[in-house]
Order: C-alpha cells, then sequence, then structure tokens
C-alpha cells in the first residue's frame, strides 16, 4: 500500500513512516519541516509543502498514487495554544478540512487521524473511556476536536479511524529517531536532559487533586503507537468509521516517574540524581488522564499482547542519547 504520512518527518510520524517499510509499504512523507526534521525522511518519498495547501495536497495523492493516509500534521504545544489560538485552529482544523478536500478530490478513502485524550479535559475518572463527556479545556483540544468532527461528517465515502493518544515516549532502537522538538516541553525528555546535563528539571504543578499533587498521565511507546496506527488502517476494511482510545490503562504521576527515571538510569550505571525546581501548572494542564483500553484491545493485537512498561521506554531513550 502506498500511504500519505502527513507530519512524518516529526516524532510519531517518521517511527510510523519507518515501521510502514519495514512492513512492506510505501510511505510518502508530507512535512513543511517547520517543526519536522528533514534527518527523519529516510524510508520513502518526500514532498514539502502545508498541508493546509488542498491543491498541493491534491497533487501528492494524486501523483504518488496514496491509497491512504495517516494524518499527524499538527501544532502540539498546550500551553503554546493557549497564548496563539488562531494558529492551532488553523494548522490543526483548517489542515484536517483541507486534507478532507484534498483526498475528495483525488478519490482517496482511507484515513487515520492523530487525536489526543486532551478532548476529554479535566475528569476525576480512574480511566476516561471513549463514550466519556468531552470539554476539551485548550485549543489544542478544541481543534482536535472538531477536526474529528469534520472527519465524521464527512460523506464522500470516507473511511476513517480517529485515534485518541495519551502521553507519547520511546524512541527507536536502532537510534535513527527520537523525540527531537524545539523547544522540548515534554515531560520525560526533559527529565533525561535534565539527568544527562546536571541541571534542574521544571516539575510544573504540585497542587492538582492526585495522591502526590503532581499530574497523572497514561504513557504509551512510540513503536506500540506506530503498530496501532497500521492496524487502525487494516480495521479499515471491516468498518466504517471508529475512535478509539491508545493508552496502557494505568497512569504515573510526575513524582513516580521522576523515580523510574532516577531507577532506570542507576541501572545503566548513570548518576540517577535530578534536582528539581518545583513551579505552578501551566494553562491547560488536568490532573489526570488514563486510557480506559478495553475498547482498544477488542481491536488492537498489540494491545492485546501487553504495551510495552514505562521503564522499557526509558531505557530505550536513555540509550538513544537526546
Amino acid at each position: 500500500m502506498i500511504v500519505l504520512v502527513s507530519g512524518g518527518a516529526g516524532y510519531i510520524g517518521s517511527h510510523t513512516a519507518k515501521l510502514l517499510r519495514a512492513r512492506g509499504h510505501t510511505p510518502v512523507v508530507l512535512d513543511d519541516l517547520s517543526a519536522g526534521h528533514r534527518e527523519f525522511v529516510r524510508f520513502g518519498p518526500f514532498d514539502q509543502g502545508d498541508v493546509r495547501d488542498e491543491a498541493f495536497v491534491a497533487d501528492v495523492l494524486t501523483r504518488r498514487r496514496v491509497e491512504a493516509v495517516i494524518h499527524f500534521a499538527a501544532k502540539i504545544e498546550v500551553e503554546e495554544s493557549v497564548r496563539q489560538p488562531e494558529a492551532y485552529f488553523s494548522t490543526i482544523l483548517g489542515g484536517t478540512r483541507s486534507l478532507l478536500a484534498a483526498m475528495q478530490r483525488a478519490g482517496v478513502r482511507r484515513l487515520v487521524f492523530s487525536s489526543t485524550c486532551a478532548v476529554y479535559g479535566p475528569t476525576r475518572a480512574e480511566r476516561i473511556a471513549e463514550d466519556h463527556p468531552l470539554a476539551p479545556a485548550s485549543p489544542y483540544a478544541q481543534a482536535k476536536l472538531q477536526a474529528e468532527q469534520a472527519i465524521a461528517a464527512a460523506d464522500f465515502g470516507l473511511r476513517w479511524a480517529c485515534l485518541r493518544y495519551f502521553n507519547v515516549i520511546g524512541a527507536d532502537p536502532d537510534r535513527e529517531l527520537w523525540e527531537w522538538h524545539e523547544p522540548e516541553t515534554h515531560v520525560v525528555p526533559n527529565l533525561l536532559r535534565a539527568l544527562r546535563e546536571g541541571r534542574p528539571f521544571t516539575l510544573y504543578g504540585t497542587d492538582h487533586p492526585t495522591p502526590d499533587g503532581t499530574a497523572i498521565r497514561d504513557y504509551v511507546d512510540v513503536l506500540d503507537l506506530a503498530a496501532v496506527h497500521l492496524e487502525a488502517l487494516e480495521r479499515l476494511e471491516s468498518v466504517p468509521g471508529c475512535t478509539s482510545n491508545v493508552g496502557a490503562g494505568r497512569g504515573l504521576s510526575v513524582r513516580e516517574l521522576l523515580a523510574a527515571v532516577r531507577a532506570v538510569a542507576l541501572q545503566a550505571g548513570a548518576d540517577g540524581s535530578i534536582a528539581v525546581e518545583e513551579r505552578p501548572r501551566r494553562p491547560g494542564d488536568v490532573p489526570r488522564l488514563v486510557a480506559d483500553d478495553t475498547y482498544l484491545r477488542s481491536w488492537s493485537e498489540t494491545a492485546r499482547r501487553g504495551l510495552r512498561p514505562v521503564q522499557d521506554s526509558l531505557r530505550a531513550m536513555l540509550a538513544a542519547g537526546r
């Protein structure tokens, strides 16, 4: 299969492109390189451009004879979206609408969309199922939800899957790919950077209504997530549309994550000491996000086998040295 991977020069997109190639498919990467990295485009053809450019995207789909699309292209920072909402709605919602129009023009009718657990908003639920009320607390989350709605409303025979994933960590074991954002705002890369460089780690929010006061998140390895995207594509052969969480169904607080990083570092023979600077929570952050993975396990063999434990993901990231 020839698969367009929008945002394929980014973290999750590049790992998915690599797996597509390994499984015998041809990943065609579309990326404007505003946040992605040209070095990560090494598994198939590349077209540089903006997903919001409908004519350009339609040309790529037709010229490359694309049969399906996995759509990652987006801006991703919750805090930044609060300060720059227009940019987030333009890229996420506008980009998705443009992509849908281009797919209709080119006759491409299979789409897997990169959504987010942030669409659920603040919740005290122990585990969040797909039918949980939706209350996005940031422009980023609101734009993702509206993009989901645009996909579900498409009326040209589109078969689609919206994957609401939780916090993504991990790295390519071949060290060809890793998490690379500038600036880096995600918790695990910043923890590892603090460990490597001997500088303080900034812990945002110690007054959440959680057992230790820090936010609780559900972590899923990027390799598992890539595999689930391919399974979702296969699932579209038998279902016209679906929305699914992608998470491990278990949560760790930031303090528990900090302890896990220290333990993995010590096991690797490194100094596990990390200084911590505590600061107030950031706008848009919610106390707890943990997946109910019941539905995911009903269709994903990757999930049924068991997603990688956090410690394995941390070891891979530590070994990548990034």
